[in-house]
């Protein structure tokens, strides 16, 4: 191990080079050059920063005390002028002379400008760094930027500038915005985005000569002869690897600093990282290949084996709220097939490149949540021939049933990548769950997935979901999601004064930002609409998560679990050789009995859902909804019917109530136990609704929990009789019904309301306690049904193409 590392450029790929050095226990003392004044910052989010989304501070990776807590000394603003490689020695620009015994280049690339007449004029600029990003931001409502360039970078830097309400025009040379990443199509509803946002989009138009005055640009002028004023202008057009002082140390030099598979350079002393750098002809502007090279560079320096390989990148983008995706090749070739979908009113589009029963591309618009799906299909080059037809719709639709992205993700393998920007694969993530990272925050800490662009993070989610299932809590947030800027009680509000019985009028009403909502406040909305005007509103299936929608548990391997119903926890002999004939027949790998007295039947197949359900269905056996925001199980002990304890009959008052809560749909899971005798073996106490029975009656205790939180129920009533237990429990449920913020339990609705305001609710008013059991029994009448016997019966007839569009063009 050499004992003194200079690097010469403080990135993103230099920054992660030394995090797995240091990671890795090397003590190699380390000087860092950065002609910046200052150290790491996720370039990547220089956009939010422009658009006052984020502050300078937020994108810092590496500050003063972590530089100095890992024993890295800063040379911060501080250029190296020469490389003298047979003294091993670095002169930084102030004439101070440095002895290296390892070399490491992170002098990462330069804005091309376009060399037009006035280029050099004050107020013509780049898109690179901090300093472009503030004389962007130090613009005024009354000034005017032109932007020349329609990539990625340009139409970043003209929506932050449009959202703090300068004019922006955007210019580009060819015919549509962003044509690398997008085909014409996808290129024009951007541009669309774009205008709709005020925005003024110029393609096929080709920039003559910057006009000044006093020395200050005042108008680019286009070869038609139109003059656009503006006070800034950002060229925006491209980068170029900066190699000079490589060159100038006489290091093999191409359009990059060339290096091998180690990132070693023609000196074996010398190593480079990040966008200077050219590996096998390519060159590197994404963050992925920049991370996967900063790990082998530290390697390398360790000693051990380590080797780059260049991987097939996807892009997918977020540009002024616009989401894009691409990968692969989808330009036009012989033997090529498309396949296009398109939904204008919802601004959707998708395009899929075939060749040989093969996606070599595809570009999508407006909705990319399946994109890791189509990226893997490219990837593994996956033969589409049995899906072809319904493949543009992604993992939706395929083998005859609708699911969730959740799917998809839960059927993804291990080595399935996550977080494009740090190679972070799903059994990285898994495995870091494992050891105690239970929320994205911690999945940041210790893996870095969704640590620096970002665009993974609902993925990230995703995965957390599918693997913790109902432990995994969805971050709190002052709003519902990005769409509106109303809170959940906000929200609950409107549509309780304003009669709002309808998605369509509440996003009218409460001036949602999205045309049709996002996968975050659909559900929730779907829910408080149910819950408040049962009789006006339609259940929208669709608004609902994945396990609500295939009425089944899904699995880490993207199977299911089926649960039928036991009431009160008893079954019989036919019930039990039904489930073993279920479980026979469908070659069910798992048989379990589960914590609420029931039995699970594990790994069924997405396909045989119908078949199982319609073979326990006409054993008599109904959905247990185990997978519901809904009434789960009603746990109970064997109470007076066999325990010399029991002072009440446990079993059936547990029965009773779980017919009476039986399909009523909840913020959450709701779960309740019924315990016989103070003894507690059904462990009410730690339910959501727990009954105790006692000599003199019941004692109905509420805000238990047995998950992530463990709580005790907390006593609101003791009622003498089972008639008025269950009427003090259905009116319960309809105010939490009725109040909860959706995804809240019982006890977190609890603690911001308090049990003394409940209590009156309930105990203290018998009029209102009447008007809520009321409530409950009219939502009853129209939602307590078996979705299993529903399903079945429409299965037969049910054609998931029907109602959407497809073109395919040869």
């Amino acid at each position: 191990m050499s004992d003194h590392l200079i690097i010469i450029g403080a990135g993103m790929a230099t920054g992660r080079a030394i995090e797995d050095l240091r990671s890795a226990g090397s003590d190699i003392k380390i000087t860092l050059f950065n002609a910046e004044p200052r150290g790491n910052y996720n370039r990547i989010m220089l956009s939010p920063v422009l658009a006052g989304d984020k502050t300078y501070e937020e994108i810092v990776t590496h500050d003063d005390a972590w530089y100095a807590e890992h024993d890295v000394t800063c040379r911060f603003g501080e250029k190296v002028d020469a490389i003298d490689r047979e003294a091993k020695t670095v002169t930084a620009a102030n004439g101070d002379v440095l002895s290296y015994d390892k070399l490491m280049f992170g002098t990462g690339s330069n804005p091309f400008m376009i060399p037009l007449p006035g280029h050099d004029l004050d107020g013509v600029i780049a898109y690179r760094d901090l300093e472009d990003t503030q004389k962007m931001m130090d613009l005024g409502p009354d000034n005017k930027c032109v932007v020349i360039g329609g990539g990625l970078l340009g139409l970043e830097a003209a929506a932050g500038m449009a959202a703090r309400g300068v004019d922006v025009t955007v210019i580009h040379i060819m015919g549509h915005l962003m044509e690398r990443q997008l085909d014409e199509a996808a290129g024009y509803l951007l541009r669309k985005a774009l205008v709709d946002k005020g925005i003024t989009v110029k393609c096929s138009a080709n920039s003559q000569e910057i006009l000044g005055e006093n020395g200050k640009v005042r108008a680019l002028l286009l070869d038609d002869g139109t003059e656009l004023p503006c006070d800034l202008l950002v060229m925006a057009v491209g980068i170029r690897p900066n190699v000079k002082l490589a060159q100038d140390a006489g290091l093999a030099v191409g359009k990059g600093i060339h290096v091998d598979d180690q990132m070693v350079t023609s000196d074996p002393d010398i190593l480079a990282v990040g966008e200077c750098v050219e590996h096998n002809g390519a060159i590197f502007g994404l963050v992925a290949p920049l991370y996967d090279q900063a790990k082998v560079a530290a390697k390398t320096l360790l000693g051990e084996n380590a080797t780059f390989v260049q991987k097939e990148l996807s892009t997918k983008l977020k540009v002024t709220g616009c989401d894009l995706f691409s990968a692969g090749d989808f330009a036009e070739g012989e033997g090529r097939e498309d396949i296009v979908f398109r939904d204008p009113a919802r601004g959707v589009y998708r395009r899929l490149v075939i060749e040989n029963n093969v996606i070599v591309g595809a570009v999508m618009y407006g909705d990319t949540a399946d994109s890791n799906w189509f990226f893997g299909l490219i990837k593994d080059k996956t033969d589409i021939a049995d899906m072809r037809e319904t493949v543009i719709f992604g993992p939706a639709f395929q083998g005859g049933a609708a699911v969730d992205p959740l799917s998809a993700v839960a059927a993804l393998p291990r080595d399935a990548e996550i977080c494009g920007c740090n190679g972070i694969c799903k059994g990285e993530i898994e495995d870091a769950i494992a050891a105690g990272s239970t929320d994205l925050a911690g999945i940041k800490a210790t893996t870095k997935a969704s640590a620096s662009c970002g665009t993974c993070t609902g993925l990230v989610e995703q995965v957390l979901a599918v693997t913790l299932g109902d432990d995994f809590v969805i971050p709190a947030a002052a709003t519902v999601c990005g769409c509106t800027d109303m809170t959940h009680e906000d929200v609950r509000r409107m549509i309780k004064s304003q009669k709002l019985t309808s998605m369509n009028a509440v996003w009218q009403e409460c001036g949602w930002k999205t045309v049709d909502g996002c996968p975050t406040c659909r559900p929730a909305l779907n829910f408080y609409l149910l819950a408040d005007w049962p009789l006006e509103y339609k259940d929208d299936p669709q608004s609902r998560f994945i396990n609500e929608r295939k009425h089944a548990n899904i699995q880490k391997d993207g199977t299911f679990s089926v649960v039928p119903r036991m009431w009160g926890g008893i079954t019989t002999p036919d019930e039990l050789r039904a489930i073993a004939d279920a479980a026979d027949k469908y070659m069910v790998p798992t048989v379990k009995v589960t914590g609420g007295q029931r039995i699970d039947l594990l790994g069924v197949k997405g396909e045989d859902l119908p078949g199982i359900w319609k073979d326990l269905n006409d054993a008599g056996m109904v959905s247990g909804y185990a997978y519901s925001k809904g009434l789960r199980t009603v746990k109970t002990c064997v109470g007076t019917d066999h325990c010399r304890f029991g002072t009440q009959d446990s079993t059936g008052l547990g029965i009773k109530l779980e017919k009476t809560l039986h399909g009523a749909w909840t913020p959450h899971k709701l779960k309740l136990g019924v315990s016989g005798c103070p003894r507690n073996c059904a462990e009410a106490t730690c339910k959501d609704i727990g009954v105790i029975c006692v000599d003199s009656g019941y004692q109905i205790s509420i805000g238990g929990a047995a998950g992530m939180d463990v709580k005790e129920t907390e006593l609101m009533v003791q009622v003498p009789t089972e008639d008025e237990a269950i009427l003090v429990i259905k009116a319960v449920s309809q105010l939490y019904r009725e109040q909860a913020k959706y995804l809240d339990r019982i006890y977190k609705w609890m603690a911001k309301v308090g049990l003394d305001w409940i209590k009156e609710q309930i105990v203290d008013d018998l009029d209102n306690r009447a008007a809520l059991v009321d409530r409950f029994e009219l939502s009853q009448t129209i939602y307590r049904h078996d979705p299993w016997a529903e399903h079945v019966k429409k299965a037969e007839t049910y054609q998931p193409l029907a109602n959407l569009s497809l073109e395919a063009a040869e």
